[in-house]
């Protein structure tokens, strides 16, 4: 399959209504409780998110709000790189399932490949228990 990258969809199911999940995830001052690859502070710098943690500082770009589940950023390190990372909040019975696609770059090692994966599955289990302690009225 030239031209194509390996690909992983990471998922997990969260019991709590898609809107709410939706709302949680794609407000990016939410970021730092639970994507942890990016950063431990977060801070909004005009229509970006600028977050300091292990990659350094890195600029997060949000999609714009959407009725379809879609919470797609990009994130700019400092090498001027972008690394796109698609994320869909989709209904899933009386819940939500959060997937996010994680591509293998060029250059990036099984091993390295393996390692992001981990560490996206540790976010979406963080993001899963954050709002499934948090009360509904307060997701964002």
């Amino acid at each position: 399959m030239a031209g194509l990258f390996d690909v992983r969809h990471i998922s997990v199911s969260i019991n709590r209504p898609p809107n709410d999940v939706y709302a949680f995830v794609a407000n990016g001052e939410n970021l730092q409780r639970w994507a942890t690859g990016l950063g431990h502070t977060i801070r909004r710098v005009g229509d970006e998110w600028v977050a300091e943690g292990p990659l350094g500082e890195v600029k997060v770009r949000m999609v714009k709000p959407n009725d379809l589940g879609v919470v797609n950023h990009d994130v700019v390190l400092p090498t001027g790189a972008v690394i796109h990372n698609p994320i869909r909040v989709v209904s899933n019975g009386t819940g939500s399932t959060v997937v996010f696609t994680l591509t293998r770059l060029p250059g990036v090692a099984e091993q390295e490949f393996n390692d992001d994966a981990k560490t996206v599955e540790k976010d979406l289990t963080i993001l899963k228990a954050l709002l499934e302690r948090t009360p509904r009225d307060s997701s964002t």
